[in-house]
């Protein structure tokens, strides 16, 4: 598609782009890796990789032993 369109055309969807992304509000990092932190601190209970599955839910699990003779 892009070796249809000639070097003007391809040039004013950049500039489109680039207008649509300057609209976006835009939140200092300062304010949001706060709220970032916050979030994972709260929901750092109900992770599993940093709490651990209960052996009943834990779908990998071997639900029995075998046993060769």
């Amino acid at each position: 598609m892009a070796q249809e369109l000639s070097e003007k055309e391809l040039l004013r969807m950049e500039v489109e782009q680039l207008k649509k992304e300057v609209r976006n509000p835009r939140t200092p990092i300062s304010k949001t890796g706060k709220e970032i932190k916050d979030y994972v601190e709260a929901q750092a209970g109900n992770d599993p990789l940093l709490k651990g599955i209960s052996e009943d839910k834990n779908p990998f699990k071997d639900k029995g032993t075998c046993i060769i003779s």
